[in-house]
Order: C-alpha cells, then structure tokens, then sequence
C-alpha cells in the first residue's frame, strides 16, 4: 500500500473488518471496577453491556500520547506514509492529543508524510469514513486522493440514533437527571444526531414502531443516491432490532449494502446497552 490507514477504536469497526482492510488500531482505555482495558482488545462490547445491566458506571479514557508516539514513529521510521482518521474531537481528547504528538514528530523527522484528521464522527460513522479510505488504500489510490476522498466522506456523515434508556446519557453527563426520568416515565424515545461532532437531541417519539419508522423516514429526507453507497447500523446488544431496521431500509430503498456491527466498548459505556445508530452519507463524492 502506498499508505496505510490507522484509526481508533471509536470506530466501532470488528476485527476480521480491521484485519480484512489492513487497518492498525489504536483502543481507547475502558476502567471496570479500578480495572482498565483495552478497547476491542482486551474487553469485549458484551462484557460492558453486562457490567452496565448490573448497575456498574464504566468510564473511558483516550489513548495516551506514548501508544500514539510509539505508532506513528514506527511508519516515520520506515518512510510509510500514514493517515490517522480520528474520533470526534467533541467525544473524546484522542484527536488532541494525537495532533500534539504529530507537532512534535515532524519538528523531529522533517520528511514525516502524515496527517491526523478529526472525522467529527463516531462509531460506524466513523467507521464507514475509515472504511472506504481503506479500500482506497489497497487500492493504491495517493495520499492526497484518500485524503480528500476521506474529509468529504467525514463532512457529510449523518449520524441517527437513539438509546434504549437514558438513564445511561444521564450518567456519563449528556441529558438531565428530569430529563431521563420524564423519558422513562412516559416511554418517550429520544432521537440524536451529531452536529459538528457533537450529540444533539433531535426529536422525541413515543413507542419504538413509530420510532423505526420515523428513523427510516430520516434517511429519505437526509440522504441521497442509496443504491450507490454503504449504509451501516450499529447496536449495543441488540442484533434482532439492527437487523430489523436494515430490513426496513431496504423495503422503501433500493439499499445494496448496509454494514451491521456491535457498538465497542468505548462508545457503548456512554450509549448503553439496546442503542440503535444509523449511519449514512447525505451527498455523495464526486
């Protein structure tokens, strides 16, 4: 490859996805019970879900400047040129901390070819934006061509979802404590998007019929050219409902691929357990 691609493990990208597209990762750290883990390596997104339905409160940390100097030297070292997709910088300080280990590498390796982009997006948002560049990558498109490619792919990833309870957003500090309980009280399904990188309630829906069929309108009203694009769905332990929704997508659009994956460790100790997202571009590049 004339460059390689590297992520985090926000991506919410499987394993067989990750080694499938010759993708180096770099995981997140999950702490259980003063106990820390590796994200996609040494915990799995079930482990998480489990630890959360039994009243436990995981938190996350980045990944640390020393995991990301090691990394990126190893490629400056061999002349590789790299991309590094990031989370979004409104979720985590990983892409921060990664642009301030990028500052310090090229002052010391003045022919260092690499990037470090923030995708303002999260789980398989993320993951289809480092996907397509991948292929592109094995592909031996350029640096600059993946690069561009990579940005507008970012820039115009919609990201719908909701969470099964939100007591969940409450605990790690992404809705009131009367929020959360008026929702719960009421069965009220609250509907999300991302905005700049940032999670933003969009609208409220009573009963989850109307809120798959109110997801599955979303795509209509937001996207464009299905049948020339990868969608995806990412869940937190709850594959029949993913898998239902896929179907529904395909029913009212003439979808090819959509992409189903479990919401990793990281991103589902925010989002909880039964989390439904749906990924997908609004325009397409041309």
């Amino acid at each position: 490859m004339n460059v390689q691609i590297l992520c985090d493990s926000g991506c919410d990208l499987s394993k067989e996805t990750l080694e499938a597209l010759s993708l180096e990762m770099l995981p997140l750290k999950v702490t259980i019970n003063n106990e820390e883990y590796e994200d996609g390596k040494t915990i799995s997104p079930l482990q998480v879900y489990e630890s959360m339905r039994s009243g436990e409160a995981p938190k996350t940390s980045q990944v640390s400047p020393q995991a990301f100097r090691e990394t990126f030297i190893k490629y400056v070292e061999k002349d590789q040129p790299f991309l590094y997709f990031a989370l979004s910088s409104k979720l985590s300080g990983t892409y921060q901390t990664a642009k301030m280990v990028e500052q310090e590498i090229k002052e010391e390796y003045e022919n260092a070819k690499f990037e470090v982009i923030d995708t303002k997006a999260a789980s398989l948002g993320y993951g289809l934006v480092i996907m397509r560049i991948a292929e592109l990558a094995k592909e031996g498109s350029s640096y600059e061509d993946i690069l561009e490619i990579g940005e507008y792919h970012a820039d115009h990833m919609e990201h719908i979802f909701t969470v099964d309870d939100l007591e969940y957003l409450y605990r790690g500090g992404r809705v009131s404590r009367t929020a959360a309980f008026v929702g719960s009280l009421l069965k009220i399904k609250p509907l999300l998007h991302m905005e700049d990188g940032k999670l933003v309630p969009l609208e409220k829906i009573r009963g989850s019929k109307k809120l798959w069929k109110r997801m599955v309108e979303i795509i209509g009203e937001r996207g464009k050219d299905f049948e020339n694009q990868r969608i995806a769905i990412s869940h937190g332990d709850a594959l029949e409902t993913a898998e239902h929704l896929a179907d529904m997508i395909k029913q009212e659009y003439n979808v090819k691929d959509i992409h189903i994956d479990m919401i990793g460790s990281s991103i589902g100790a925010h989002a909880g357990p039964g989390t439904i997202a749906l990924f997908f571009l609004n325009d397409i590049y041309q």
